[in-house]
């Protein structure tokens, strides 16, 4: 992204201490990766950076992006899929986005690529919504896209290219190298994992060379062509700071030819000054980081882990947490075995913040002995409590944008209320039971894929402040032919009076499940036959049999 850059010295004033600020990487941080090859390379680089220390939640992103994608000298968001002129610190129109889709390793919120600073981005939400999950390729120009931006398109894939997927996202020419790199880190730091079936489009389950052939070729064509910019080393050098690893590609982008290019089956050597050296180092943390732990609310607390990393250090690591509210932060120990630190994995420390009032607190984690370079290092620690908040209920709108295998969930949220993010409570009805699992969403709307044509199910929608849920929102049912409602359906109709339903059909129905709003099944009937009726108590149930092919609504006094 060289060009876009130069033009943005030109017009937003780029000062020259910004250009000038040092992204050096640590003195020693990659002599474990000389003379590897290949595959033993690629696992000596996912060792160096696959541990890190985490941030503080996802809701906080936009907090971190503030100091890793804001242009210099402005506050408008550096919105790598859009020229849409957005300011922070608003997060307004725009979506924390995977830029390595999360639905790729199932969509688990419990791992750390969920956090991972080095492949999220904000992103406008047209945009966002455009690029979906589909892969990184070359849009046909033969045909004319589906999303066309002026930065991103989204299209049919150049032949040879998209790995099956009927769409890819390309980024515009400016950050195709920024993507290649990022990808490059993504299927290296998390080379351990297994990728989701349905969406392998650019990778295989093992962790050498992981790439498929087509997707290592197209992303080092784009590498070359777009080297390394001094927007993507500064912020590397900032998410360092913030979750202390590094892009290794972005440092040394000839590493991405050892593994995946022309210099394939040769050793790597950096000629740095990388080889293997007695003098003791802590590589992380780093000092003048800061270790934030958000919002809390009163009466609650909360933990991070800080990695830890060095080698040859001797002796204990020293910790004392000092200045300002000790009191609110603790840590196990007040020392740290080095022969962990030192190990291959490195360790843990895991850091209590338990406040006992409102307001801001910050104090110090001091480092010392060990014998590394320096003789200490004083990492901050920052929170924030609030009052316990106050949420009420949603309110679930009708599905829209059904189609053969997904639908959009909609819903209102109470205006003026602070939400950290909502969650879809989704309950699928097969064969007369119900499965219910959570879906979190980060606006109010989001894409429920999976709809099979021969289920119903049905949502509900809860939001969530400082780990507090509002009470649940309606139920909306959802079915191929659109949203249910309580008319009869294939001879069965369902009536409610007080403490009964009554079953009027014209024949006997099977398998008959009633659940509640929260999707609990409350009642299961072997067999209905017409004009039967069934003690219950007072509430709104939701009715399925085998015959039904989707949920009938039933109001009891």
């Amino acid at each position: 992204m060289k060009n876009l850059f130069t033009c943005l010295m030109v017009f937003a004033g780029l000062s020259a201490s910004w250009l000038s600020a040092s992204a050096d990487e640590p003195a020693g941080y990659y002599r474990s990766l000389e003379g590897k090859s290949d595959a033993d390379l690629k696992t000596a680089i996912y060792q160096l950076i696959h541990n890190f220390t985490q941030v503080s939640s996802y809701q906080d992103l936009p907090k971190y992006f503030q100091r890793t994608d804001v242009y210099p000298e402005s506050h408008r968001w550096w919105d790598m899929y859009s020229d849409i002129p957005l300011y922070a610190p608003s997060f307004k129109g725009l979506n924390r986005e995977h830029s390595f889709p999360k639905s790729w390793w199932g969509g688990s919120t419990g791992i750390p690529a969920y956090v991972d600073l080095n492949h999220l981005y904000p992103s406008e939400q047209a945009a966002n919504m455009a690029k979906s999950n589909y892969p990184l390729g070359q849009v046909s120009i033969s045909d004319n896209p589906r999303f066309d931006n002026g930065i991103s398109k989204v299209g049919y894939p150049m032949t040879g290219q998209g790995g099956g997927s009927q769409w890819v996202f390309e980024p515009d020419d400016e950050y195709k190298g920024d993507f290649a790199r990022t990808y490059f880190y993504m299927v290296t730091c998390y080379q351990n994992l297994t990728w989701s079936s349905k969406y392998d489009y650019m990778m295989n389950s093992e962790a050498y060379p992981t790439l498929k052939g087509w997707a290592s070729r197209m992303l080092l064509e784009w590498s070359r062509q777009d080297p390394v910019s001094d927007k993507e080393k500064m912020r590397n050098e900032t998410v360092y700071e913030i979750q202390n690893n590094r892009n290794p590609f972005i440092d040394r982008p000839e590493l991405a030819e050892y593994i995946w290019g022309d210099k394939m089956g040769q050793p790597y050597h950096s000629g740095s000054g990388d080889e293997p050296a007695g003098d003791p180092v802590l590589e992380t943390p780093t000092q003048g980081m800061s270790l934030d732990f958000g919002q809390v609310a009163l009466g609650q607390s909360t933990t991070s882990k800080l990695f830890f990393h060095g080698q040859n250090l001797t002796g204990s690591l020293k910790l004392q947490i000092y200045r300002g509210d000790t009191d609110m932060f603790s840590i196990p120990s007040s020392t740290l075995s080095t022969s962990l630190v030192n190990s291959p994995d490195g360790t843990w420390l895991t850091i209590t913040y338990k406040p006992n009032a409102l307001g801001s607190h910050s104090a110090r984690l001091l480092i010392s002995e060990g014998g590394f370079m320096g003789g200490s290092r004083a990492i901050t620690l920052i929170g924030e409590c609030l009052e316990v908040p106050t949420l009420t209920a949603c309110t679930a709108t009708d599905a829209t944008d059904i189609t053969s295998d997904s639908y959009r969930a909609n819903w209102i949220s109470p205006e003026g209320e602070v939400v950290d993010y909502w969650i879809v409570n989704r309950t699928r009805f097969v064969g007369g039971k119900a499965t219910t699992e959570e879906v979190l969403a980060e606006e109010p709307g989001i894409i429920i894929e999976g709809f099979n044509e021969s289920e119903s199910e049905s949502y509900s929608v809860q939001s969530v402040r400082l780990g507090y849920r509002s009470p649940e929102s309606n139920v909306i049912f959802v079915a191929h032919s659109g949203v249910t409602g309580v008319e009869a359906e294939r001879g069965l109709e369902i009536q409610g009076f007080e403490g009964c339903l009554r079953f009027i059909c014209d024949g006997e129905h099977t398998g008959v499940c009633v659940y509640d709003v929260t999707g609990k099944l409350v009642m299961f009937l072997a067999s209905v036959h017409n004009n039967m009726d069934v003690d219950i108590p007072a509430g709104i149930y939701f009715i399925s049999s085998d015959q039904l092919g989707s949920p009938v609504k039933a109001v009891v006094k």
